[in-house]
């Protein structure tokens, strides 16, 4: 009976990792897939600010990109201190797509961070997923040459995390501006901002001084 329940329970467990690692869409939204990783060969496509806080970790056979300890790095200006950067992808109009969990402990300022439109270390915007809102947390933020300013039009009161996975969609559209950030529930954003200062930029994730895991990346654009 515990062979049997133990060999059912590894199929699930087989077919659900089987599920997650399914061939994304060649479009989306009218726009063409432009990158994909899902880190079962490594994470050689990325460009972390230090590399000794990241690392391809295993779960339950299922490969993730771990953010496991604070950087070493210090931003130029008042902004995340842990990034990896997808190397050679820079898109205006984009929509990313990823799951993510956040691993650290619970207090207002908990977080785990989406950035794009990336020019050099002090000019990007970033998605600060956060507990509470704040004028410095849970917000789309504006890095240009000085301290981080929130520039969300719209926000939640706050992100709830907890120790699982969460399905994460940035939505960018270059001409008129517009950002959407959606998790979990796709059908209603949880932040809304408008802002052209920068056309086109790599992209990346990480959290401001906090840890998490990431997979299933996702990114069709221009």
């Amino acid at each position: 009976m515990f062979r049997t329940c133990l060999l059912l329970a590894m199929i699930l467990a087989t077919t659900a990792g089987a599920a997650d690692k399914a061939e994304p869409a060649k479009e989306f939204e009218g726009l063409p897939l432009v990158f994909s990783e899902d880190f079962e060969k490594g994470a050689d496509a990325w460009t972390p600010t230090d590399a000794k806080a990241w690392k391809v970790a295993e779960e339950s056979g299922n490969h993730v990109y771990s953010l496991f300890q604070q950087s070493g790095y210090e931003p130029p200006v008042r902004s995340p201190k842990n990034i990896s950067w997808i190397k050679g992808v820079k898109v205006s109009s984009f929509v990313l797509e990823a799951r993510v969990k956040q691993t650290g402990r619970e207090y207002g300022h908990r977080d785990f961070c989406v950035f794009f439109g990336r020019q050099d270390p002090t000019h990007f915007y970033y998605v600060h997923m956060a507990t509470k809102s704040d004028p410095h947390a849970n917000s789309i933020f504006l890095v240009n040459g000085a301290p981080r300013v929130s520039i969300a039009k719209e926000r939640t009161g706050g992100t709830k995390w907890d120790d699982q996975y969460h399905h994460v969609r940035v939505v960018r559209n270059a001409e008129s501006g517009d950002i959407k950030v959606f998790l979990d529930d796709m059908a209603k954003p949880i932040m809304i901002a408008e802002d052209k200062t920068f056309a086109a930029g790599e992209v990346g994730f990480g959290s401001f001084d906090d840890t998490g895991n990431v997979d299933d990346v996702r990114v069709w654009g221009k």
